[in-house]
């Protein structure tokens, strides 16, 4: 019992019980199944932390001698996307007179998160879809969040709204994302969409950008999915958690591999296909993986670089110098899902303003 207070006061502080994949969680298992009054049979929340251990520079000298994979060139693909949305956004101006609208709201001032939002908007001014931001101090309360959100909700000239994350600390997350529209909610996190994808019958309104473009680039590229052998690892809501229902209902035998699954590579080396988003840089080694797979890397990671203008370069959670000697296709970082999850905002959005103004 002692063994199980000490862990429950590790899970309370944050203070994640493992060192490495390998370590026993059998003791979290055995452990009460409630959490802060949460009902038994949704389990228990833990902090979702990965061993920094597992991010180590890639191999210099490459370990495989098998072809180099495809490597997908994610600009090109973005672009033809961008152009066939901004084809049928002339043709909605011309049979309606109108335009699709997009609003960005912004909490506090982190200039990742501000480059994030420029990059929508300027996607967003080269296809004709009209874009505003509304910005908070950092030290807004949730209040005037809601607030502004539900102002937007209102809007007939917006059809979509994103809140743009993370949100500073005080803010409920969860919370505000639930004050969005269903029907406005292009980024799809409401728990209407959510939902809806999780169910087999139903349809969502939207379903999240990152986790449509990984579907979008297996089906452009004739990659087959039925039946075949998917890992996703990681499970956030961006990526991992829908893409995994996205692959599910496109009839793939689904794993997914998070920070307490034991021996993660013997699953990986399992795969036909893997998408990953963790934020681990070079996590997924070429020894990971089956000869020939495909692989999807959504992981975007700054890692220090003297060398480099802004003192970083950006990682994807694969090590591409092993893994392209061992993969049939392969997501590059940067120019590989990136810039296709951006061209999907884009069509949420064009797909938002059809559905407003009854427009086919």
């Amino acid at each position: 019992m002692r063994g199980e207070r000490l862990l429950w006061r590790a899970i309370i502080y944050n203070k994640p019980p493992f060192s490495s994949f390998s370590s026993s969680s059998s003791s979290i298992h055995s452990s009460h199944s409630t959490q802060l009054g949460r009902p038994k049979h949704l389990g228990f929340d833990l902090p979702d932390v990965w061993p920094s251990a597992a991010c180590s520079p890639p191999s210099t000298t490459p370990q495989f001698d098998g072809p180099s994979a495809e490597i997908i060139n994610g600009k090109s693909i973005a672009a033809l996307i961008k152009s066939q949305v901004a084809s049928e956004i002339l043709r909605m101006k011309d049979a309606v007179g109108k335009q699709p609208g997009l609003a960005v709201v912004f909490v506090g001032e982190r200039n990742d998160s501000h480059s994030f939002v420029r990059t929508k908007m300027k996607a967003c001014d080269d296809v004709g879809i009209s874009s505003s931001m509304i910005e908070l101090n950092a030290d807004c309360t949730e209040d005037e969040a809601f607030h502004v959100v539900s102002k937007l909700n209102k809007d007939p000239s917006i059809h979509g709204i994103i809140v743009q994350l993370p949100l500073p600390k005080h803010l409920d997350e969860e919370k505000i994302l639930n004050v969005v529209n269903p029907e406005k909610d292009v980024d799809g996190f409401h728990p209407l969409n959510m939902g809806c994808l999780a169910m087999k019958g139903r349809e969502p309104f939207f379903v999240p950008c990152a986790a449509k473009s990984c579907i979008d680039l297996l089906l452009r590229f004739g990659i087959e999915i039925v039946g075949k052998n998917a890992v996703v690892v990681g499970r956030s809501k961006l990526v991992g958690l829908p893409v995994s229902l996205l692959l599910q209902r496109h009839h793939a035998t689904v794993s997914v591999v998070h920070s307490f699954t034991k021996n993660p590579q013997e699953l990986t080396r399992e795969a036909d296909i893997i998408i990953t988003d963790v934020g681990v840089p070079n996590m997924i080694r070429g020894d990971w993986l089956k000869p020939g797979t495909v692989v999807i890397d959504a992981g975007t990671n700054a890692v220090k670089d003297p060398s480099r203008k802004h003192g970083f370069h950006l990682s994807g959670d694969v090590c591409f110098e092993e893994a392209v000697r061992v993969a049939s296709v392969i997501t590059p970082v940067p120019g590989g899902l990136g810039p296709i999850t951006i061209s999907m905002l884009l069509s949420n959005t064009l797909d938002s303003a059809k559905r407003a103004y009854g427009f086919v």
